[in-house]
């Protein structure tokens, strides 16, 4: 597949998430995970996440921690995503070691995305495309967006914000390399391995 799914926990978790997980992968190829509890705290996200890190490892799905280089470390994930206020691509780098992803959000600025690169980020993030209810999306990028990045860069990007199964497929044609994808895959009325699957089709 040119375009990969790259899935988001939703913000708020429980123990019994790690089944659902489980169930999610299993559905069809999954290239990354990104664990973004934004409702849980520390501690929380510290207790929680490695039985989803276990999951996600056993299934060969790379584990992105969101916002935290030090914790991602800490619990042995295999990257971290950071915002434009969550510190610089040079100190997550010294945290993570030159072997683990850092991933960064660029909104829907080629300025932005420009200095993520040029710092040595491994994939910048664009978005929201569609209305999105997972996060307060300051900005609205357009798909020419992602063919501008694609036919300049050989960095990966990753789409993000309101993508579904339904919508998905402009952003497959515009070169996105990755699709971000959290509500879309957890609110599927057939659940979230025939989300996955279905993704996969789009992605195809």
């Amino acid at each position: 597949m040119t375009t990969a799914l790259y899935l988001i926990t939703p913000s708020r978790i429980d123990e019994t998430f790690a089944a659902r997980l489980a169930e999610a992968l299993d559905g069809g190829e999954v290239a990354a995970l990104q664990i973004r509890l934004k409702d849980h705290s520390r501690d929380e996200v510290r207790a929680l996440a490695p039985a989803l890190i276990e999951a996600a490892h056993a299934r060969d799905v790379a584990v992105i921690l969101n916002d935290d280089p030090e914790l991602a470390a800490e619990l042995g994930c295999d990257g971290v995503h950071i915002g434009q206020q969550d510190g610089t691509v040079k100190a997550a780098r010294a945290i993570m070691g030159k072997d683990r992803t850092v991933g960064v959000t660029c909104h829907d600025s080629r300025h932005l995305a420009m200095v993520a690169g040029e710092a040595g980020a491994d994939y910048v993030a664009f978005g929201a495309f569609y209305p999105t209810s997972t996060k307060d999306a300051p900005t609205q990028a357009e798909p020419g967006l992602l063919t501008w990045w694609t036919e300049l860069f050989e960095l990966p990007c990753v789409a993000i914000g309101g993508i579904t199964v339904g919508n998905a497929a402009p952003l497959v044609e515009a070169g996105a390399d990755f699709l971000a994808v959290s509500g879309g895959v957890w609110n599927h009325p057939d659940g979230p391995a025939a989300a996955v699957q279905a993704f996969n089709e789009v992605c195809r």
